[in-house]
């Protein structure tokens, strides 16, 4: 209804009023608010996951142990441009596409949280 006084004045050559501005502003601010929170729950995230993503299968090198999108659990034992040869067993080899690994094991990171714990653990013994 707003819309059609909106059009009424300017059909008459009437500028449109102040009322009509302010309604067409509460109009677009909930668009840009819902444009605004999109892009910071969805978006920027997904796009800091893909970097991540494209980093560590950049990264990989022989002897990290991968983990494929289909599950299986297994050593890098060479790398070719588009290409990875993952060590699963003793005598098979299975080359997988670079796009196919999901992750790379560390067991350092569990080492590192060990060593705060004990880190801790010895800091609340001293006080």
């Amino acid at each position: 209804m707003s819309f059609i006084s909106f059009l009424d004045g300017a059909v008459a050559g009437a500028a449109p009023s102040a009322s009509s501005t302010t309604q067409f502003l509460s109009t677009i601010v909930p668009f840009v608010l819902i444009i605004g929170i999109f892009y910071f729950f969805l978006i920027r995230p997904q796009n800091k996951k893909q970097k991540e993503t494209e980093k560590m299968i950049a990264a990989l090198k022989k002897g990290d142990k991968v983990v494929t999108i289909g599950g299986i659990h297994g050593v890098v034992s060479s790398t070719k441009e588009k290409t990875v040869i993952v060590k699963v067993d003793d005598n098979c080899k299975i080359e997988f596409s670079r796009s196919a690994i999901a992750g790379v094991e560390n067991e350092k990171p569990a080492e590192s949280k060990k060593d705060e714990t004990k880190s801790e653990e010895a800091t609340s013994e001293t006080k």
